[in-house]
């Protein structure tokens, strides 16, 4: 039961991190010392934004805990694999969809939508010609294709240094298909 919990907690800031933002700052804490408010990971006062660096290193750290990597040598090898990975998944699921436009625009809340991403939308908020349409879709297409061979290319590179109880867990984390 222990590990459900673990799994879902992981697979929860995986997700999250994945659909959240393309690039996540840290906010002043405006003064507010330690204590952290609500929605405060790591860090603040009262009202303090979110920490993306700590959020991260503790997403890392219970990545390294589930694939039980003991090792810091070994650690030093897959983390900035595992890094790739969870970065190329990130810019493969800023390729909006599903009327995924918030506040951020196309792509969901806060994220950056690529250049390829913005024409399209722009031909069609603009009812351009169809051809332009086309041109703006295809280029579109071609640059997510590009984010997809880059996720399955840092996820080949991740799977070749870890052992087969890892990998598996790696799968069962998302890293891997």
């Amino acid at each position: 039961m222990k590990m459900k919990t673990m799994l879902g907690s992981v697979l929860g800031m995986i997700t999250g991190m994945c659909l959240c933002c393309g690039s996540l700052q840290a906010q002043d804490d405006n003064g507010g010392g330690p204590g952290g408010g609500p929605g405060d990971f790591g860090g603040g006062g009262p009202g303090g934004g979110f920490n993306s660096t700590q959020f991260q290193q503790g997403m890392m750290d219970q990545i390294r805990q589930e694939l039980n990597v003991t090792n810091d040598d070994e650690w030093a090898a897959i983390q900035p694999l595992v890094q790739k990975v969870m970065d190329a998944r990130r810019e493969v699921g800023n390729g909006g969809g599903m009327g995924m436009r918030g506040p951020g625009g196309p792509g969901g809340f806060g994220a950056q939508a690529g250049s390829e991403q913005q024409a399209l939308q722009k031909a069609i908020d603009e009812n351009a010609p169809v051809q332009q349409i086309k041109d703006a879709l295809a280029r579109y297409r071609a640059a997510r294709k590009d984010k997809q061979t880059k996720l399955e290319t840092a996820q080949a590179s991740l799977k070749s240094v870890l052992n087969v109880k890892q990998e598996a867990q790696a799968v069962l984390l998302g890293l891997l298909p």
